[in-house]
């Protein structure tokens, strides 16, 4: 029998004297229950919760323990016009659920209602289908073992973002076991390991790893939403991605890798999804929350609550402006850090969860409010995706201090300035320094750094950057969508020939031009992030919306890496290490006083860029001079040359002895050579050089009339 237990901690939790249930639904008149055999088919008691309290249902089951199958009946008004979508024909997964058995398929028999009849309540039972929680045992002590690592501080400025997909990553790694490929356990490998850390990266970005229910359409077309993004259970690591190793569950696993991640010294991050639930519109599945406490959990239009607001674009929106809602997030964040040994997270259309009844967006909302002051997350990396399709749904640069987003403003004027020159999407000089300096204009208020701006060139959603050089249409039929999905505006460039080709002279052009956007990306103001497979040259034939397609297009193939492009990519991550005023933490002052650090911005002649010169249109060159003190020989002069022009250009140098150490159009095998007083870069091309500090110093005190005068930055 069940005795009344406590309302809270929400969940299931393993107690001395049984297992405590506790289910938030304040609307529902009553909740069940529901015991099942371990697969989860066979329905064994079914036991009405005891006592309600604040709106929490609860009890306590004696003879329950870890490892006992549950699910929820919750009884209430079968009302969709006033919000209310109860159905106790329908079993539910407790959204704290913190291991799930058994899979969504996509069957009608989990719709709420009559399928084809909306406002009809569907009776028949789903018992044997429906998806369930598995009690999990309680959580170990607090210190860990003796082999689990320390966590990494990164410090901010030296911070490098690497955006992964766990399956795709190892599922074709010929140094990953077979029966590890595509697993938690495959990411965790030394050899897999090994290369992320020659590269240089700090963190690790995985997309999202919570447990997933894929969409009705994509499971009757025998696809997968295979980034992850309709979470259904968000304290449970995705099953699929657990490579079942007897003595392990999926959280042992990712807790492994998360502990694999730290003793390199690397942060691990993970994509979440909070916005939305895998549950989409009204004519969607039964699975959770809407059978639960349909009022509570989701955001309802107004003027008929039987439809959801859909400000992500994914058919519903959880409501943060509820404290249960806010509750189950904040749990759900606490438990990936303390638990699961993640670091920091993603999150995905983050307008939203600062979403007020009606939209408006707020920074001082009560997500990012209780994020602030909380002891465990205010500690965590927190990276925002800025926008959502809500009103005014681009919030770029919105969010409070401490939290990093996603700037696509810096994406888009990469692809323009480098490669759409003369076509729709060409930017110029001003907006390249602009958002080369880290995009003050959005940044730098509030306390904000320059590294609050995530830098990217390419990411999962788009082209990878073997395909940005060497396509420009899209080529997304194998999504079923008629090519109709995916963006049309890609700002790429083909080199004449659409896809792969063995023109010489198109390939050599393509790989200079990747090395040139990992160069920018990478020696970039602000904080880097590279996807997946672009150091290594993966394509994905042109597909720039690939999220249903877990196969070889996704999956990095690591047999067919361009090794070359690896080790360009490693050079220009050490000199970034090297180079400290290149990953300033600071805003750099539009008119430097002349005994501090400066950045200059010069013509190819070397005098201080004008006016007229940043609107010129027919010369796209310029440099960059991070100018140590004048009088100091503490601190190394950097130069950063570029010229996006389709012609050569000559540059004369800043006087001194200056030593090249990067030049994009020579590939990752560059000397070291002392350059000439004058010099000519290619076109695409970017080079970066060095002054020694006895050799700037000799060069400022030889020169020291001659002031070269800042430029103000964007």
């Amino acid at each position: 029998m069940l005795s009344h237990g406590l309302p809270f901690p929400l969940g299931a939790t393993a107690e001395r004297a049984g297992v405590n249930f506790a289910l938030a639904a304040p609307n529902a008149t009553g909740v069940e229950l529901c015991l099942f055999d371990d697969s989860g088919r066979q329905e064994t008691r079914r036991l009405a919760l005891p006592a309600c309290t604040d709106g929490v249902w609860h009890g306590r089951l004696a003879d329950a323990q870890p490892g006992s199958v549950y699910g929820y009946r919750v009884h209430g008004p079968w009302a969709p016009h006033e919000g209310h979508r109860f159905n106790p024909a329908k079993v539910l997964l407790d959204p704290y659920a913190r291991e799930i058995v058994g899979r969504y398929d996509g069957s009608d028999l989990y719709l709420g209602h009559v399928p084809g009849r909306p406002a009809d309540c569907d009776p028949r039972d789903n018992a044997a289908v429906a998806l369930k929680a598995r009690v999990a045992p309680p959580p170990p002590p607090p210190q860990r073992t003796a082999t689990a690592a320390a966590r990494p501080r990164i410090a901010a400025g030296e911070r490098v973002l690497y955006e992964l997909h766990v399956r795709g990553q190892t599922r074709r790694h010929p140094e990953v076991p077979a029966e590890l490929q595509g697993s938690y356990a495959g990411l965790a490998e030394p050899a897999v390991l090994d290369h992320l850390q020659r590269l240089g990266v700090t963190t690790l970005s995985l997309m999202p790893v919570q447990h997933r229910a894929d969409e009705e359409r994509l499971l009757h077309m025998g696809l997968s939403n295979y980034w992850g993004y309709t979470t259904i259970g968000w304290f449970a690591p995705e099953v699929r991605y657990w490579s079942g190793r007897p003595g392990t569950t999926p959280a042992s696993e990712f807790r492994a890798l998360a502990d694999a991640v730290h003793a390199r010294g690397m942060e691990l991050v993970i994509d979440v999804v909070y916005n939305h639930s895998a549950e989409t519109d009204e004519l969607g599945p039964t699975l959770s929350l809407r059978g639960i406490d349909n009022a509570l959990y989701y955001h309802l239009r107004p003027d008929d609550r039987a439809h959801y607001e859909n400000w992500t674009g994914c058919g519903n929106c959880l409501n943060f402006a509820e404290p249960r809602v806010l509750q189950l997030a904040m749990d759900s964040l606490r438990h990936w850090v303390t638990e699961l040994g993640v670091d920091g997270f993603r999150f995905d259309l983050a307008p939203v969860l600062a979403r007020r009844a009606g939209g408006d967006f707020e920074p001082r909302a009560p997500f990012l409010a209780a994020i602030a002051q909380d002891p465990v997350l205010s500690r965590t990396l927190l990276i925002a995706e800025p926008w959502d399709i809500g009103p005014g749904g681009y919030q770029l640069g919105a969010f409070p201090p401490g939290w990093l987003e996603w700037n696509d403003r810096y994406r888009d004027t990469q692809r323009g300035f480098w490669l759409r020159q003369g076509r729709e999407g060409a930017v110029g000089l001003g907006e390249f320094a602009h958002r080369f300096t880290a995009s003050s204009g959005e940044f730098a208020h509030g306390g904000r750094a320059p590294t609050a701006s995530v830098n990217f060139i390419t990411a999962h959603d788009g082209f990878t950057l073997r395909d940005l050089v060497s396509y420009e249409e899209r080529h997304n039929a194998a999504n079923g969508e008629d090519n109709r999905d995916g963006s049309s505006r890609n700002l790429s460039r083909n080199g004449g020939v659409e896809g792969e080709t063995d023109d010489p002279a198109v390939r050599a052009g393509r790989a200079g031009l990747q090395r040139t956007l990992l160069a920018v990306l990478l020696l970039s103001q602000g904080t880097p992030m590279l996807l997946a497979g672009d150091e290594i040259g993966h394509t994905q034939q042109g597909n720039n919306n690939a999220y249903c397609q877990d196969n070889e297009l996704t999956w990095l193939d690591w047999t067919q890496a361009d090794l070359a492009l690896s080790d360009f990519v490693t050079r220009v991550l050490a000199l970034r290490s090297e180079a400290a005023p290149l990953r300033s933490t600071r805003w750099w002052p539009a008119t430097p006083a002349d005994d501090s650090p400066a950045l200059r911005w010069l013509t190819p002649e070397g005098s201080a860029m004008t006016p007229p010169d940043w609107s010129r249109s027919d010369r796209l060159a310029l440099a960059l001079l991070f100018d140590a003190p004048r009088t100091s020989a503490s601190g190394a002069r950097w130069l950063v040359l570029l010229n996006a022009g389709p012609q050569a250009v000559s540059f004369s140098l800043p006087p001194g002895r200056w030593e090249g150490r990067l030049t994009s159009d020579a590939g990752a095998h560059v000397h070291t050579r002392a350059l000439a007083a004058t010099e000519i870069l290619a076109p695409a091309t970017l080079w970066l050089a060095k002054m020694e500090p006895e050799a700037a110093l000799d060069a400022a005190l030889a020169n020291a009339p001659s002031v070269i005068p800042g430029a103000t930055l964007g």
